[in-house]
């Protein structure tokens, strides 16, 4: 067995065993389950805050998109990420905490009811549900052809990893391994890249590498692969995070309103420059420079194929960073498919299906979504296949559509009306996947951010000029 393998092997060995440690401390209610009895500190509920961000997107995306634009572009993923971070916690943050919930739905229906919370459930399931398929794609991209396996194979072993520590210790096990990703990610990637800075001759010399092979003429400014793209990302981002139940989660679990305030901000500056080192990886691989004749390098493989060859990084070394690679995938699948099983367990069983549930139920019940998800999203990580950030960013759509909600229902609640909020849900989603398949046929080019935020401002507000022109009419006869 190569080294890669037997680095990432150990390192994992070590996760699961401290995932299955926390179910001394987990499960004796639906509070220690699903949000770890809402006893979490600002340091380590900023950690797991930050290293859900800190996922596929942030590594095998960023690396993938980097490769494809020969720029800096996807860096506003991350930047995006972390100024929605700041921002959620100075608004949003104290709101959701105060309140007690569970689920991003749960905070909606505190606003305009349960019928609202029900439709939005739906919504942010779906959106959740694609996000969690698509993480475990780009752990696939990394699993494969370390362990020269193929990728369905590769996709069952990126499950089951996740289901193990998620199925027994829930968010006790997330906040654990959360801070062990963090450290071997930041470690194994800043050596990486430090280590390939030098060896292309430094910032100008990847610049004139990569103007020589057809790049942008300043490959470091973010906006020089099109600024439609590049402000797309930013306004997903920003949007996104307010009503990111995988990320809100640990916010839910702040031991009280000022933890989750400090936690949301910390979590900002965590994640703000993750993404420039490894948009900066995805730069190294492109410029060709490291692998042999006859070595297939595409974008979705590039960062992984660049940490395990030799020419480029030391094998111990490249291993420590392929581990922080599946770190921050890992880290980020275990929140989001959590984020299902609570949306599912709080939102759509105890919420619709079983109002009656005690804990020992709801527990009993997420156990066992957390299996259901890994058959749902298993079939569509092999089946469905695209650009990575592309597809995630369908749901960061469809999650903008809950952060205009919940930001209008907390400063301007006399403007929304809940019949407006459960029509900007349901047609705000159709947009989003209207756009997308406009796009393939080629019918118009819109991006699905941009149509999911004009939508749901759209709705709501003919919604409110509805209700305030013919409900008048109706209460004055």
């Amino acid at each position: 067995m190569n080294v890669y393998a037997v680095i990432i092997l150990a390192y994992f060995a070590l996760v699961v065993g401290v995932g299955l440690l926390t179910r001394k401390v987990a499960g004796k209610s639906a509070s220690d389950h699903l949000v770890a009895g809402r006893n979490l500190g600002t340091v380590v509920c900023s950690v797991v805050v930050a290293a859900e961000w800190l996922g596929g997107m942030s590594t095998i995306g960023v690396s993938e998109r980097a490769f494809n634009t020969l720029s800096l572009q996807p860096i506003f993923y991350n930047i995006s990420t972390a100024i929605g971070m700041v921002i959620i916690g100075f608004t949003v943050a104290a709101h959701y905490r105060s309140r007690n919930v569970h689920t991003v739905s749960e905070m909606i229906e505190t606003l305009f009811g349960s019928q609202a919370r029900h439709v939005s459930a739906v919504a942010f399931l779906i959106a959740y549900i694609i996000l969690a398929y698509v993480q475990l794609q780009t752990c696939a991209s990394v699993m494969a052809p370390l362990f020269n396996v193929n990728w369905n194979v590769a996709v069952v072993i990126s499950a089951v990893l996740i289901m193990i520590y998620t199925y027994f210790g829930g968010m006790h096990a997330l906040a654990v391994t959360g801070i062990l990703y963090l450290v071997t990610m930041y470690l194994g990637l800043g050596i990486a890249f430090a280590v390939g800075l030098g060896k292309v001759g430094g910032l100008s010399g990847l610049s004139e590498t990569l103007v020589a092979m057809g790049g942008p003429e300043n490959p470091y400014n973010p906006f020089s692969a099109g600024v439609g793209g590049s402000v797309a990302l930013l306004v997903g981002g920003l949007l996104g995070g307010m009503a990111a139940q995988a990320s809100i989660q640990p916010v839910f679990a702040a031991r009280n309103v000022e933890t989750a305030r400090k936690a949301s901000m910390l979590a900002g500056l965590i994640v703000a420059p993750f993404g420039i080192m490894t948009a900066f990886l995805g730069l190294f691989a492109r410029t060709g420079l490291f692998f042999g004749e006859g070595v297939e390098v595409t974008a979705k493989t590039a960062l992984p194929t660049l940490l395990r060859t030799p020419e480029f990084i030391p094998p111990v070394l490249g291993g420590l960073a392929l581990a922080g690679v599946l770190a921050a995938i890992l880290s980020t699948v275990g929140p989001v498919n959590f984020a299902v099983v609570t949306i599912a367990a709080k939102d759509i069983y105890h919420g619709i299906i079983n109002r009656e549930a005690d804990d020992r139920k709801i527990v009993s019940t997420a156990r066992k979504l957390v299996v259901l998800v890994n058959v749902v999203t298993v079939p569509l990580a092999i089946l469905l296949k695209g650009a990575v950030l592309d597809t995630a960013y369908v749901s960061y759509a469809i999650r903008a559509i809950g952060a205009i909600v919940i930001v209008s229902g907390l400063y301007a609640r006399k403007l929304v009306t809940p019949l407006g909020v459960k029509l900007a849900f349901i047609v705000g989603t159709v947009a989003v996947f209207f756009t997308m398949v406009a796009g393939q046929r080629g019918w118009f080019e819109v991006d699905k951010t941009y149509s999911a935020v004009i939508t749901t401002l759209a709705v709501i507000l003919l919604s409110t000029l509805g209700d305030r022109l013919f409900g008048r009419r109706a209460r004055h006869g």
